[in-house]
């Protein structure tokens, strides 16, 4: 599969433990350039969530949309949970999918 193709499920934060935002999409790479230029009004825009601090890839839209639906429902301390497990730091991952 390629990078700039991943169907994903994705966390975007301004800061560490900040304001989280997570959406899906069907080519990773292309939306989360989308959300550091600003380039559409809304949330991430409103907000500055420019930082990738989280994304988990899938073969099929249906079940990163599933997973999303999921995800949305955490409460804010199993989402945060979800992000330091695999990225303690809350570094910004843009660069490694890039």
């Amino acid at each position: 599969m390629r990078r700039d193709a991943y169907i994903a499920v994705y966390i975007m934060t301004d800061r560490m433990r900040g304001t989280l935002y997570i959406g899906v999409t069907n080519k990773l790479t292309r939306r989360i350039y989308e959300h550091r230029e600003s380039i559409y009004p809304g949330f991430t825009k409103t907000y500055a969530l420019k930082r990738l601090v989280w994304y988990e890839p899938f073969e099929l839209m249906t079940n990163a949309i599933q997973r999303e639906k999921s995800l949305k429902r955490w409460p804010r301390d199993w989402k945060i949970n979800l992000i330091e497990r695999e990225n303690p730091h809350w570094d910004d991952l843009y660069a490694g999918i890039i």
